[in-house]
């Protein structure tokens, strides 16, 4: 006597999706589900374990490497971890509302061992069936996997737990039954066709970057004159794009009055920093955020009220580089500053009065800009190149630039 063996149950992971192309679908899964669908890229990177490992992974690291990048001794491995970090604040809800992760595209080598029916009929939502042991790649967002790897085999590294871990939802999109050189088109695409954005503006829509916060503060708290009404500088801010054009009605760049405040708060090094990151651990010594704001909002203010009307006219005052050395010349005004004479708000302002901010080559070529044969200049040069310049230039009178842009 047989037994007939079943033919219409599949066993394998069941993910409920929806398909947005016939070779394509989106969806959630659980955390586990996606640790047990992907296999931990940096385990497939190691040569010793992988020799020892089942040939179910084996193969799949293989199938990786047609269509995906090294981890190992990259910015992108060096990334996992402090992704992680981010992740696990996140979830034990340190982000507030204010974090996310994109959703991780994977690629299917074959097709879903089976696909149902709908489940709600004209939504097309509906499970698949990928078999045990498939090779299913992220061909972007592998260092989100990485790091959600991270996480499971360490929870309590990076403050977070397995309960909380277990009550994750991982977004996902899945192509099935391309080729491999579909699947590095991809990848290609996916990390090339997209513009970049700008790394310091980058960090201008950053709101947990100090810089970024204390740039805010400053820009409400300045209240000025314009077209005949009394508003919040914040309102002639633009926080969107790294550079004006003749026809924005703002004055200056979110990115560039971020200069200012990270110059001012460390001085020369700032210049380092402008593109950078900056959260409580990267203060001054002994200085703490409360502090910072404290003292920079109030000085920086008067600073930039009495330079209004440079900005209203369009000078040279809101350009990076300028702005850069006059946060430099304000860092002497500062209880936390080192190096170089101490200066009193009202001895800063002084230094400032008789600049000439005009958008002039007699006044700026060689020191925050260039000048063409036709004189027209140039302030391309940014920040780090010339924020030097222009701070030596403002807190020395006396010397050759610091005469040139006084008109003396």
């Amino acid at each position: 006597m047989t037994i007939t063996m079943p033919t219409a149950a599949v066993e394998g992971i069941q993910l409920t999706v929806t398909p947005f192309r016939p070779d394509a679908v989106i969806g959630t899964m659980g955390l586990p589900t996606l640790l047990q669908l992907v296999p931990s890229p940096k385990a497939e990177e190691d040569k010793r374990a992988l020799k020892y490992a089942s040939g179910t992974l084996r193969r799949h690291a293989e199938v990786r490497g047609l269509v995906q990048r090294m981890l190992k001794a990259t910015q992108k491995g060096r990334n996992v971890t402090s992704y992680a970090s981010y992740i696990a604040t996140g979830i034990s809800g340190g982000h507030g509302a204010a974090w996310s992760t994109p959703p991780i595209t994977l690629w299917l080598d074959g097709h879903p061992a089976s696909v149902g029916e709908e489940l709600i009929a004209g939504t097309g939502i509906r499970t698949i069936t990928v078999l045990p042991g498939s090779p299913v790649v992220a061909i972007d967002g592998e260092t989100q996997v990485t790091a959600w790897h991270e996480l499971y085999d360490n929870p309590e590294r990076f403050g977070t737990t397995y309960e909380k871990l277990g009550q994750v939802r991982v977004p996902f999109e899945l192509y099935f039954g391309l080729t491999v050189e579909d699947a590095r088109q991809i990848f290609y695409d996916r990390n090339v066709e997209g513009v970049p954005v700008a790394k310091n503006l980058a960090m201008s829509m950053d709101q947990r970057d100090i810089g970024t916060q204390i740039a805010h503060r400053i820009s409400e708290t300045v209240k000025v004159e314009h077209d005949g009404k009394i508003i919040p500088f914040s309102k002639l801010v633009q926080g969107r794009k790294r550079q004006l054009t003749k026809t924005d009605p703002e004055l200056v760049t979110l990115s560039a009055l971020r200069v200012l405040v990270i110059t001012a708060l460390h001085g020369r090094s700032g210049l380092g920093l402008s593109s950078a990151t900056v959260h409580e651990g990267d203060l001054p010594e002994c200085v703490s955020a409360e502090q910072a704001e404290r003292e920079l909002v109030p000085m920086l203010s008067q600073v930039i009220s009495a330079l209004f009307p440079h900005f209203a006219a369009r000078d040279a005052v809101s350009a990076p580089a300028v702005l850069a050395g006059l946060g430099i010349a304000a860092h002497q005004a500062t209880s936390w500053a080192n190096g170089g004479s101490r200066l009193s708000v009202e001895e800063l302002l002084r230094l400032l009065e008789p600049v000439r901010f005009e958008r002039e080559a007699r006044y700026w070529d060689g020191v925050a800009a260039s000048a063409n044969a036709a004189g027209v200049l140039n302030f391309g040069g940014g920040a780090k190149d010339s924020g030097g310049r222009v701070a030596d230039a403002l807190l020395g009178p006396d010397t050759d630039f610091g005469r040139k842009i006084r008109g003396w």
